[in-house]
């Protein structure tokens, strides 16, 4: 398992446009992809999960991948969250 903590950086927080963004991001690999914030885990590649968390700038979360192509997945979002796309 690859695991990776984050912080939403940017203004919306992780609301519609930037959700639908990350959810269409994990949906490219195989893996299985979570979202954990404090007690809560929600699978990435599900847009009403990730809405549920109502994340929002400056929130810290973790990004947990398992499978063939985990390294990448969470490269991928990493990467989104330091273009400021998230």
């Amino acid at each position: 398992m690859t695991r990776k903590s984050l912080t939403i950086r940017n203004e919306e927080g992780l609301q519609s446009r930037p959700a639908a963004l990350l959810v269409q991001v994990a949906g490219r690999f195989s893996s299985n992809l979570w979202i954990e914030q404090g007690s809560k885990r929600v699978n990435a590649k599900s847009i009403m999960g990730v809405l549920s968390l109502r994340l929002r700038k400056g929130d810290s979360f973790n990004i947990a991948a398992m499978g063939d192509d985990e390294k990448e997945a969470v490269d991928a979002i990493t990467q989104l969250i330091e273009e400021g796309n998230l």
